[in-house]
């Protein structure tokens, strides 16, 4: 299976929502699609599942679909449900009606085998039954039922499902089908960290291809080796997981400005020369070579910045608390019965996040201690000072009829007009935004909104639940900035790892009847032996010391070294280019050896590139910290 899509566009309405896409798709490809909240990734997976969706692109190259073989996707929005009075397990089992109709065969046969024919019939279904994964099929859904918290409800009706929970059916249901080419969009969106945590590791065995959006970086970065990113509604590739790519697309942009400003500085130094001399007859050969040589040159553009375009805000300013803040002591948090029983002191500065299995308690303990629900039993006690923020996951405060503007302001109505849209507008409602309705707002837009009513506030208590839902990546990581500078308290729920990673001073673990409060993150990893990525900021500086204790180094010999390894780099990536369009020429894939030849070279050259690159990165590193 191979997928090539040269120089397609998506238009929506009128309006390219995708201007130049390029994507090149093994059948094994562990692939993340990433890019700012409206940049167009669900556009792209639905463009892979219709193709009729792709018309021809902005870029000056053919707009072509090839595909080798005859690739099946697996799509969410796909899946359907073949009968809501159904239950779970009857729905789950319709997937494999084959594989029951020939266990039904074989039982049948068992107690027939009185012929020669009926015989030969046993062992051909055993063979058979054995072939389609007869004898493993009940403990791979048996497991993954367990995973996604529905083992003790099998014998329920679809119909008496949440629409959270039908979700987690339907991508159970996708995952079963074993589509070639899986597409995840969002996919741990409902899920706990438990979930979250056995999908990414049945995704990095999965056989075949994965194609993901998704905001959780810690989840791509474990499972995916390439990354495309739409940025200006171009799609652009890098090999690796989403560390590597945020290295590389920062050393690509460095590059690319690096080039483009020397260009314009030649440019300036040609122009001059030629308009000099141009009139002077003993110089005008020197003026006319000079002409030419613009006139040769391949403009480059400037390349489009970085979108790093978020909400900011100013903690500095709150008022400090007591040192204990918040005591909670025998507390019985729950409904009609009681999800959990917690002692727990909380102390000015702690940054707690509470984590485990959906419907546990976590929330309801968040709500318990700001006041929307009564405790069952137990107390809870606050400090002195205490000035809470509270972010509700559900938004249900927010007035769906209130403008962006009356909407804040009735939360501070002591606020000035000037000052609400001055601190509206840090949040990224500008101009006429502040006058768009609630109900008109995106989930992202929600989230922004209700933080920025609160952050204004100036509380030394915030208790956030779920805030990064919604969130694109780039403002996940600026809401990790506000949170790591924050002085006052933080108690918040969330599944998203690399978030709690960064935050959280603190673990409160909620594991079924246990309640656990680590010290840190690392200890609650390592006492609950999960394997997660390493933060690369601590590899980043042993490297930078390395490169310090070096001896001086001679500048310009690596500036030489580094022009050459450029030249090596564009070679090496016009032959790979070069190659990949032979592949799908009809001499070279009606022919097993060419093409397995073809391929073999192209293997060795993106390792010969991958070298190349990494070289170009260490140099390019030495010089910045010798300038």
């Amino acid at each position: 299976m191979h997928i090539t899509i040269n120089n397609a566009a998506v238009m929506l309405g009128g309006n390219y929502i995708l201007e130049q896409v390029n994507l090149d798709i093994k059948e094994k490809d562990k692939i993340a699609i990433v890019g700012r909240n409206g940049a167009g990734k669900t556009t792209l997976l639905k463009a892979l599942i219709n193709n009729d969706l792709f018309i021809e692109g902005v870029g000056e190259d053919k707009f072509s679909i090839t595909k080798i073989g005859n690739p099946k996707f697996g799509y969410l929005e796909q899946i359907t449900f073949s009968n809501e009075e159904n239950t779970l397990l009857e729905e789950i089992e319709s997937l494999y009606k084959d594989i029951i109709d020939i266990d039904k065969k074989i039982k049948y046969l068992e107690n027939n085998l009185t012929n020669d024919k009926n015989i030969k019939d046993y062992n051909t279904l055993l063979d058979r039954y054995k072939y389609m994964g007869g004898y493993s099929y009940k403990k791979e859904y048996e497991v993954m039922l367990n995973k996604f918290g529905f083992s003790d409800s099998k014998n329920k009706k679809i119909s008496s499902f949440s629409g959270g929970e039908k979700t987690k059916i339907a991508l159970m249901k996708l995952l079963l089908s074993k589509p070639d080419f899986l597409l995840l969009d969002e996919p741990t969106n409902h899920l706990d960290i438990d979930a979250i945590e056995w999908l990414e590791s049945y995704l990095k065995k999965y056989d075949k291809g994965v194609i993901i959006v998704s905001h959780d970086r810690m989840f791509i970065n474990n499972i995916v080796n390439v990354v495309y990113d739409i940025d200006y509604g171009e799609t652009v590739r890098y090999v690796g997981n989403y560390t590597k790519f945020e290295e590389l697309k920062k050393l690509r942009y460095d590059k690319a400005l690096k080039d483009y400003n020397m260009q314009q500085k030649e440019i300036k130094k040609l122009t001059a020369i030629y308009e000099r001399f141009r009139n002077k007859p003993s110089k005008a050969s020197l003026a006319m070579s000079r002409l030419h040589q613009l006139e040769k040159m391949d403009i480059l553009e400037r390349p489009n910045e970085i979108d790093l375009k978020t909400f900011k805000t100013n903690l500095s300013e709150i008022t400090p608390s007591v040192k204990k803040v918040l005591t909670l002591n025998e507390l019985e948090i729950g409904y009609d019965k009681a999800l959990a029983k917690i002692n727990l002191e909380v102390k000015y500065g702690d940054k707690i996040a509470i984590i485990g299995k959906n419907g546990i308690g976590k929330s309801t303990l968040l709500k318990t201690i700001e006041g929307k629900i009564e405790p069952i039993s137990g107390s809870l006690s606050y400090g002195l000072n205490i000035n809470p923020g509270y972010f509700d996951q559900d938004m249900s405060d927010l007035n769906s009829n209130n403008t962006v503007l009356d909407e804040f302001r009735s939360y501070l109505p002591n606020v000035p007009l000037t000052t609400a849209r001055s601190a509206l507008g840090s949040f990224l409602f500008k101009g006429e935004d502040v006058f768009k309705t609630i109900n008109n707002l995106s989930g992202g837009e929600k989230v922004r909104l209700k933080l920025c009513k609160i952050l204004y506030s100036k509380p030394n208590l915030l208790i956030l639940d779920e805030p990064t839902n919604h969130m694109d990546i780039v403002g996940k990581e600026h809401l990790e900035n506000i949170l790591s500078m924050y002085t006052g308290t933080l108690i918040f729920v969330s599944h998203d790892r690399y978030f709690v990673s960064k935050i959280a001073s603190k673990v409160l673990y909620f594991d079924n009847d246990n309640i656990t409060l680590y010290d840190s993150y690392e200890e609650y990893i390592k006492d609950t032996s999960k394997e997660e990525i390493v933060i690369e900021e601590k590899k980043k500086e042993t490297k930078k010391e390395v490169l310090v204790t070096e001896p001086k180094v001679n500048i310009y010999n690596l500036k030489k070294d580094l022009n050459k390894i450029e030249n090596d780099i564009i070679k090496c990536e016009t032959k790979i280019k070069e190659l990949n369009n032979e592949l799908f020429t009809e001499s070279v894939y009606s022919d097993y050896e060419k093409s397995d030849s073809i391929n073999k070279k192209i293997k060795l050259l993106n390792e010969e590139l991958e070298e190349l690159n990494n070289k170009w990165e260490s140099i390019t590193n030495v010089i910045l910290e010798n300038k």
